[in-house]
């Protein structure tokens, strides 16, 4: 009796009711947008919604038995979960089956489960555990490799099932290496990259190197400074220029047509209305129509009868938008942005460095998810179809969520236990 009060005394309930409200504002948007005109009882498991209600009620037996379980099981066994989500990546290319393209999915009987929603907790976990050895130092380039590889890994596995946008939330690991002392000059160099990559798709090579000339003549005129360091500069060009030259081949050699597609339609090359950028126009004009207050719950035209393509899975944002309004998007912004807030304080005030790095992993992984979706669906970001966490509709999503949050929510309800 007086573990389990430590245990209820110690969590930290702001979070769980953060995510408890989110989970519930979910459901009630992919109610709305699959149940059609007649919807039935939530419990019809022949329908998402009330698929989606039975996964959640697993979610929270997952969260309790995490709770339950001692903090330092996943401190203790976070490389051998690491290398079990890596076999199961490895499984699902050779045996999973293909959904949309991507063969990311194992399906026992009439159920789905995919490997890469779960492999992202585990790396957090297999990252923070090596971080907080004694021996790692983020100075140290051996740290950095191992680190690096340890995200890169299953990233690659990913990639090699065809899923860019859950690949592409590694990236996120970034803020984590950078808190732990990773020198922001990498940081720099990859936001340059991702600047002249855009550029030079919306401009010519040649117009493109001439202004980075131009812009180092100008810094060497007027900081004359830099001049010492002529060598460096030099090299910076001659780097940056053929960065910039062999932009356009990777975009048409490395990219898959559909991707290629998504990037000229969001940078305004080419308008496909019909095709790759139908489903973005549909989503912006449905959170548009909204206004203020929005139209009421069920009362969205273009989300109730099946206007805009995934409404209850990568671009559940435009029911909120149609439905709720401006209003009902602030709201849902407003949670998220408070649990983001609310994740790096906690992460702060850990007294086990495994435990901060961890929760500075949630937060990372979170924050992807959340800019990316929902810049996508209102046409500032790429479609790389990526799930709004505890939102969109999916068994594997939610619970790979759950676990993500409430192995953090554990760690820190034990922090008074570490001297």
């Amino acid at each position: 009796m007086i573990r389990r009060e430590k245990i209820l005394n110690s969590i930290d309930w702001l979070t769980i009711l953060l995510y408890a409200m989110l989970v519930f504002m979910g459901w009630i948007s992919i109610y709305s947008a699959s149940s059609g005109a007649e919807p039935g009882s939530i419990f019809d498991l022949s329908e998402r919604y009330g698929k989606q209600m039975l996964w959640i009620g697993m979610a929270v037996v997952l969260a309790i038995v995490i709770l339950i379980i001692d903090a330092k099981f996943f401190s203790g066994f976070s490389f051998f979960i690491y290398l079990l989500m890596i076999a199961l990546l490895v499984a699902v290319l050779l045996f999973g089956k293909t959904v949309a393209g991507s063969r990311s999915w194992f399906q026992i009987g009439s159920f789905a489960i995919q490997p890469s929603e779960f492999a992202k907790f585990a790396t957090a976990l297999a990252l923070a555990r090596y971080l907080s050895m004694l021996d790692t130092n983020m100075q140290r380039m051996r740290t950095r490799i191992v680190a690096s590889a340890i995200i890169i890994f299953p990233a690659l596995l990913i990639l090699l099932q065809n899923d860019t946008g859950s690949a592409l939330v590694y990236s996120a690991f970034i803020i984590v290496l950078f808190r732990e002392g990773l020198s922001g000059t990498i940081i720099i160099i990859g936001l340059v990259m991702a600047l002249l990559f855009i550029v030079t798709l919306l401009f010519s090579e040649l117009v493109v190197v001439g202004v980075i000339l131009g812009i180092v003549v100008l810094i060497v005129i007027l900081f004359k400074s830099t001049r010492k360091h002529w060598k460096g500069i030099v090299v910076s060009v001659i780097l940056s220029a053929a960065f910039v030259f062999s932009v356009n081949y990777a975009f048409e050699n490395v990219l898959e047509s559909h991707q290629k597609k998504r990037i000229n339609v969001l940078l305004g090359i080419e308008k496909d209305l019909k095709g790759a950028g139908y489903n973005v126009n549909q989503s912006m004009i449905a959170i548009g129509s909204g206004g203020l207050s929005g139209k009421g719950f069920r009362e969205g035209m273009l989300t109730r009868y099946q206007f805009v393509p995934e409404q209850d899975t990568d671009f559940i944002f435009c029911t909120v938008g149609e439905e709720w309004g401006f209003f009902g998007v602030s709201a849902v912004v407003l949670i998220f942005l408070t649990l983001l807030i609310r994740l790096i304080w906690l992460a702060e005030r850990q007294r086990s460095v495994f435990s901060r790095i961890y929760g500075y992993g949630v937060a990372s992984i979170l924050f992807f998810h959340f800019a990316v979706n929902i810049g996508m669906t209102i046409g500032l970001a790429p479609v790389v179809g990526i799930p709004l966490p505890f939102f969109s509709y999916g068994g594997s999503s939610l619970w790979a969520f759950t676990i993500l949050l409430f192995i953090f929510i554990k760690q820190d309800a034990d922090r008074l236990n570490i001297l």
